[in-house]
C-alpha cells in the first residue's frame, strides 16, 4: 500500500490490533502505542481515527477503555433481540420521556450502535431511532405503542445475558390493553 491513505488503513488497522488486544484508556496511551510501533501520529490524528473506527469507550472493570463496537457487541447476523440483549449488559442505559419521544442515554460515543441494535432487535412499535453522540431517541406514533415497547426494552434490559449454547426462547411480547 502507498500514499497517505494507505498509511491510514495500515494505522487504523494498527488501532483496532491494539484495543482488542490490550485495555487502552486514553487518546494519549493510543497514540503512544502507535508511536511505539512506528507510527508518526499526533492526538489529533489519533481522535479522528477512533471517530472514522466508530471506538467507544466502555466501562471494564474500575476504569474505562476504548472498544470496536463488533467487540462488545454480537454480529448484526444475531437474531432478534439477542445483539440488543448483549449491548444493554455492556453499556448502561437511563431511560427519559418527552410526550411521544423516549429518551435513551448511555455512555459517549454509544448512541448509534445502541440505536441501531434497537433497529435490527424485535422491537417494531417505534417510528424510528435518531442518535446523537450518548443520546438517542426513540420516536412513536401512539401511547399505547411506545408503553408496549417500553415493556419489552425494560424487560430486554433486565435479562442477563445467556451463555453460549442454544439460541434463546423470544421474550413474549407484554399484552396491555
Amino acid at each position: 500500500m502507498t500514499g497517505l491513505n494507505g498509511v491510514k488503513r495500515t494505522r487504523q488497522r494498527a488501532i483496532r490490533e491494539l484495543v482488542a488486544r490490550e485495555p487502552v484508556t486514553s487518546q494519549q496511551e493510543l497514540a503512544e502505542r502507535l508511536v511505539e510501533r512506528g507510527y508518526q501520529v499526533t492526538q489529533a490524528t489519533v481522535s479522528r481515527d477512533i471517530a472514522e473506527l466508530g471506538l467507544v469507550k466502555i466501562a471494564r472493570g474500575d476504569r474505562h477503555v476504548y472498544v470496536a463496537p463488533e467487540d462488545f457487541a454480537a454480529p448484526p447476523s444475531a437474531g432478534g433481540d439477542e445483539r440488543l440483549r448483549r449491548i444493554l449488559a455492556d453499556i448502561p442505559v437511563s431511560v427519559g420521556r418527552s410526550g411521544l419521544i423516549l429518551v435513551l442515554t448511555g455512555s459517549p460515543g454509544t448512541a448509534s450502535v445502541i440505536a441501531q441494535a434497537i433497529d435490527e432487535s424485535d422491537l417494531t412499535e417505534q417510528e424510528g431511532t435518531l442518535a446523537g453522540d450518548n443520546t438517542l431517541l426513540v420516536l412513536f406514533a401512539h401511547e399505547a405503542r411506545l408503553e408496549r415497547w417500553l415493556g419489552r426494552f425494560r424487560a430486554i434490559q433486565a435479562l442477563p445475558v445467556p451463555a453460549a449454547g442454544p439460541a434463546a426462547e423470544p421474550l413474549p411480547t407484554p399484552s396491555r390493553g
